[in-house]
């Protein structure tokens, strides 16, 4: 790997730049920084100094998107919250879907975000 050197005064320093990466991380991806920053300093320095922390939070960003939309989904449906239900009783099909969304939300965290077994 070739590195570039910029000289300041009498020093020179190493001209190094990090990758961009396009997708934002998230509301997701900031909890689990958060989480990696706090109880994993090792493996957050390592991503962090390789220059993969922004393109492995905005996958998990993605990832965890992704899965609580599908959670939700498969909720609703064990559950028989659809459409009518909306249409007759809108309050009763709020708090149902607000009582989804929070269960899925833990669901995100215990196995994404907080979640032991991840790398």
């Amino acid at each position: 790997m070739e590195i570039e050197h910029v000289r300041v005064g009498d020093y020179y320093i190493p001209d190094l730049t990090l990758p961009e990466e396009p997708r934002p991380i998230g509301k997701w991806g900031r909890m689990h920084r958060d989480y990696l920053r706090e109880h994993k300093p090792i493996q957050y320095n390592c991503l962090l100094l390789s220059g993969k922390l922004w393109t492995y939070l905005a996958d998990l960003n993605e990832q965890a998107q992704d899965r609580l939309e599908r959670i939700i989904e498969q909720i609703k449906s064990s559950e028989g919250i659809t459409e009518a239900l909306k249409a007759g009783d809108p309050m009763a099909w709020v708090s149902a879907m607000n009582n989804i969304r929070a269960r899925a939300e833990e669901i995100i965290l215990q196995e994404l975000i907080y979640g032991e077994d991840r790398a």
